[in-house]
């Protein structure tokens, strides 16, 4: 779309995501942005209409990690601008190069108590890089190259950009945008500290790279594989709200606990690696690389004097120059005892089941979909919600992995599932593992997946309570406290039939495997409401 005289600044918005390659948004309408919407008509661009605001910003987060572009989510101002917000601090944890759009009161009303008129870029402030508000007409599409700029650069995370109605509807002369004006700024790790690591690593005995949540995306780990297979040192990514004792990581904690020299790439010394202490180890050389200098100060407080190399770069490109400047570790027996404890699934699996009648085991529920998840190279595993969302990333892999995040935020599941419908091709199952608390977030969402038909395979873990909550307060409490937990027993896959999906209800292991075959050969949204047993998450130990 090329700029003229006569474009509004909703033209001059779309010509931008047009030149930044943009090819989806996901959206709910509104009456501050319906000038976006009419000149996206004649756009290469698709707009996908959900049910929910949250929903749109949940959609660009899974779309941002599974295809690497930046995800763009579209909603109205005031109301519709809150809706959206608490989903950003879930991509902002995930570490997701977001967009948020957001319509905005005329900035020729403000102060004057305008429709809706909020303060939208000072709430969203706390859970994104940058916030502000567009001035003019013609600072729209230079606001849309920084906003993707900014959400891709450094530590990725979402951005937030309000455009007012005026700025919408006036005429604007946007100058032509390059194809740099959107990409990310480079941060590069220095070459001499590269090398530094390398023989670092190389030197020790048991070593240990561990890496944050933008690099577990699959590109990302292929960057952890590649510098793993070059230098024979265990990288290991990170992205998940249990942390250190994170299912899909095994027996992770009894060796992170051996490790005499671990290099940090972007992961944060958080909760998630219980702020330094045990079974962080205390006698290991720690060194850090990260985009942000504030991050490296948190942990100089946490490890003190422990903390020893650090640099400031991003971690795609610090995987890279440690990958080019690896040095190969003598350590070999290390690395197969850490690949091993990170495999490590307990035996007892092989033949859990229940003993309550019409119920399954939450491992009899999930080993069956794992054929369906290997039958594609692109296929995708969604996984949300507590104690059922981590059996899942402990039972089931896939090419493609989309979880709730170090957030630990639930109810992202549904709109995940679509928004990876979206990013990869037809054939490829994706199959989305929720609990029953968790569907009920964005339930309508079945519609949004039939009207745009998105056949997909979601499978509700129904226990009939908030089962996280419960094994809370049945541990810390006892089993006379327990309030608020309760759920009914809902026929979740009627619920979804009526929005015009393929439902069934499982209460036989045996009938899970067919039950999940059929549901992926309808081409439908797909929604198998499993009766489970509700039990604790997995901790895993050898």
């Amino acid at each position: 779309m090329s700029p003229s005289p006569q474009q509004r600044g909703a033209d001059a918005l779309i010509g931008a995501l047009e030149a930044a390659g943009v090819r989806r948004v996901f959206t709910l309408s509104g009456n501050h942005i319906m000038p976006i919407f009419d000149a996206a008509f004649d756009s290469r661009i698709e707009l996908i209409h959900t049910r929910h605001e949250a929903s749109t910003v949940h959609m660009a987060d899974a779309y941002a990690r599974i295809t690497g572009e930046v995800g763009i989510a579209l909603v109205t101002g005031g109301p519709g601008h809150a809706n959206a917000v608490s989903a950003l601090y879930t991509a902002q944890m995930a570490e997701a190069p977001v967009v948020l759009l957001s319509g905005h009161a005329p900035n020729d009303q403000l102060g004057q108590g305008a429709f809706q008129e909020m303060r939208q870029a000072e709430m969203a402030a706390p859970v994104v890089k940058a916030a502000w508000t567009c001035a003019s007409a013609d600072a729209v599409a230079g606001d849309i190259a920084k906003a993707i700029r900014l959400a891709r650069s450094g530590r990725p995370g979402p951005v937030h950009l309000s455009l007012p109605t005026d700025v919408l509807d006036n005429a604007a002369t946007p100058a032509p945008l390059a194809a740099a004006a959107f990409a990310a700024e480079p941060m590069p790790l220095d070459r001499a500290v590269a090398n530094d690591l390398a023989q670092r690593l190389a030197q020790a005995k048991r070593p240990m790279v561990l890496v944050g949540a933008s690099c577990m995306t699959r590109p990302g780990r292929a960057l952890i594989a590649a510098l793993e297979a070059a230098s024979g040192v265990p990288v290991i990514g990170m992205e998940s709200p249990r942390g250190i004792a994170d299912a899909s990581l095994g027996a992770f904690a009894q060796v992170l606990a051996q490790a005499d020299c671990l290099v940090l790439v972007g992961k944060r010394v958080d909760f998630t690696l219980k702020f330094g202490k045990a079974p962080f180890p205390a006698e290991a050389a720690v060194h850090q690389v990260d985009a942000e200098a504030a991050e490296i100060e948190r942990t100089r407080r946490a490890l003190g004097s422990r903390l020893h190399v650090t640099a400031l770069a991003d971690a795609a490109s610090t995987l890279q120059a440690l990958t080019a400047a690896a040095v190969r570790s003598t350590a070999t027996d290390w690395l197969a005892d850490v690949r091993s404890a990170l495999a490590y699934r307990p035996p007892a699996w092989e033949t859990a089941r229940t003993e309550v009648p019409g119920r399954l085991h939450p491992v009899q529920m999930l080993r069956p979909l794992q054929g369906l998840l290997d039958s594609h190279p692109d296929a995708v595993l969604v996984c949300d919600g507590g104690e059922i969302g981590q059996w899942a990333m402990a039972c089931l892999s896939a090419p493609h992995r989309v979880n709730n995040g170090v957030a630990g935020s639930i109810g992202s599941g549904l709109p995940y599932a679509l928004a990876a419908r979206c990013a990869v091709p037809a054939d490829a199952p994706v199959v989305a593992v929720m609990g029953d608390g968790t569907i009920g977030f964005h339930i309508a969402e079945y519609d949004t997946a039939v009207r745009y038909g998105l056949g997909l395979v979601s499978v509700i873990g129904n226990d009939a309570r908030w089962n996280a909550e419960y094994q809370i307060q049945l541990r810390d409490y006892g089993a006379d406290r327990l309030i608020g937990c309760e759920l009914r027993p809902m026929r979740y896959d009627a619920v979804a039939q009526a929005f015009g999906c393929h439902g069934e209800q499982v209460t036989d292991p045996l009938a899970m495997a067919a039950a999940a075959q059929r549901a992926h050969a309808s081409g439908l949204p797909a929604c198998l409401n499993v009766m489970i047993e509700g039990v604790p998450a997995p901790q895993i130990k050898r």
